[in-house]
């Protein structure tokens, strides 16, 4: 099953960071967060990836184009230029890249993609958020329901600390976890190809027409994600990120 990956946005709120590169290009310690959504799925056994570049689509394109490069040890003859790979470390994955243009809105990008991905169920996420949700059970949901589409949802992060209050003593006070009441889009959707049909054109934005057509059609179902959900929408979230990641255990490397 592919796997498809929005890249193509502006990420104008990490402005520092996206003026050279696109948001998904943005690193968490030494890996772009492309990467590191990549390495989620492919934990679970899923590795053919369609990324949807759009703003410096170059950029992504020329990662991958030095991937093998950057991931082998190797050793160069100066006088002759000839290059001797030493240790190659594999990575056995599959990543279809296709530019769906500089303001095509989500929907409209999914759109290009209809001949990559087939006459095939695939999944869809976004490249600026990572989460520990199991993949496999997401689709095994999926596949249990029988509808177009599944989205999984997800407790939004806390802007503050959250405090519980008996009387007047504080019985439990959280600092800037996920809430525990209401269900936000997290992403990590399983779309069948019916969902291609909903979308009309590069103007077309997946949220307001296909999704909210699928949810009031009764075509959308929700896979609950009580764990952990992180976008990368502002610097302290970014921040957030490396400090989960420099801990040496971030929660979206767990299976």
């Amino acid at each position: 099953m592919k796997t498809v990956i929005l890249a193509g946005g502006l990420g104008t709120r990490l402005a520092e960071d996206t003026a050279v590169r696109p948001k998904p290009m943005v690193e968490i310690g030494d890996r772009p967060m492309l990467w590191h959504i990549m390495a989620l799925y492919a934990a679970h056994g899923f590795n053919e990836f369609v990324v949807a570049c759009g703003y410096k689509g170059e950029v992504i394109k020329q990662y991958f184009a030095d991937f093998s490069h950057h991931n082998a040890d190797w050793s160069i003859d100066l006088a002759t230029g000839e290059r001797t790979v030493t240790h190659q470390r594999a990575t056995d994955w599959k990543v279809h890249l296709v530019d769906t243009g500089a303001d095509t809105l989500t929907g409209g990008r999914l759109l290009q993609l209809r001949n990559v991905l087939g006459n095939e169920t695939f999944m869809v996420t976004y490249g600026d958020g990572l989460s520990n949700v199991n993949v496999k059970a997401l689709v095994a949901f999926h596949k249990s329901h029988g509808k177009l589409a599944t989205v999984t949802a997800v407790h939004p992060p806390a802007r503050f600390g959250e405090i519980e209050i008996s009387g007047e003593q504080v019985s439990r006070f959280s600092e800037k976890t996920q809430t525990r009441v209401g269900w936000i889009n997290g992403g990590f959707f399983v779309f069948e190809p019916g969902v291609l049909d909903l979308i009309e054109g590069p103007e077309s934005s997946l949220e307001k027409d296909a999704l909210e057509r699928l949810a009031s059609d009764g075509n959308l179902m929700a896979f609950k994600h009580e764990g952990f959900w992180q976008p990368m929408d502002t610097l302290r979230e970014k921040l957030a990120l490396q400090e989960l990641w420099q801990s040496g255990n971030p929660p979206w490397m767990k299976s």
